[in-house]
């Protein structure tokens, strides 16, 4: 149990307990809402506030991410199914700063859902890359700090959520007639 996986997974959690601002924060970075919200406005800023310049390449961003987010998902919930991995919880003591999940640990799944949301926005523009990658860097980051992951998961739930990505990138750029003629039966409602 000595790895530098559970070595480094201590070392991060060693930063909690210690400074109240420290903990607000890794709890606002660890939840299921403040990351995948805040990328998800990001989303919806590139869907209806998009300049007609930048509206295809925006709309087109928005639906690579969703659907990355989708490949992630899927990725995560298959290999989930042939393995499971406790919680760092379950055999280190560490400053619990989250609720105790009972699914498998690895890959992260928080952290392969931001990685999806954030490369698929920015293989579209990126002018977005600061704010997103970052973003979705915390999430994980904050799980490991909180000990719920360990960083082995976190690190497998980013390249999840990168090849996810790109993946949609593949299925988007393929479908990308049939995604424009969506896009502008969209605008014609109203809906884009």
């Amino acid at each position: 149990m000595n790895s530098i996986d559970t070595q480094l997974l201590l070392k991060l959690n060693s930063m909690v307990g210690k400074n109240p601002v420290v903990d607000v924060l890794v709890q606002l970075l660890v939840n299921e809402y403040f990351v995948p919200v805040s990328l998800s406005l990001v989303l919806l800023f590139m869907w209806f506030g998009a300049k007609e310049l930048e509206n295809l390449r925006w709309k087109l961003g928005a639906i690579n991410a969703a659907i990355g987010v989708g490949i992630a998902n899927i990725i995560v919930a298959t290999s989930n199914i042939f393995y499971f991995r406790d919680r760092p919880f379950m055999h280190l003591d560490v400053n619990l700063l989250f609720y105790r999940p009972t699914d498998s640990s690895f890959p992260s799944n928080a952290a392969a859902v931001a990685m999806a949301l954030a490369i698929g926005i920015s293989l579209h523009d990126k002018r977005l890359a600061p704010l997103v990658l970052p973003l979705a860097a915390s999430i994980g980051i904050a799980r490991v700090m909180a000990g719920v992951h360990y960083p082995s998961d976190v690190l497998a739930g980013w390249i999840v959520g990168a090849l996810a990505a790109f993946i949609a990138l593949l299925i988007t750029n393929f479908l990308r007639p049939f995604i424009e003629r969506l896009i502008l039966a969209a605008k014609n409602l109203g809906l884009a």
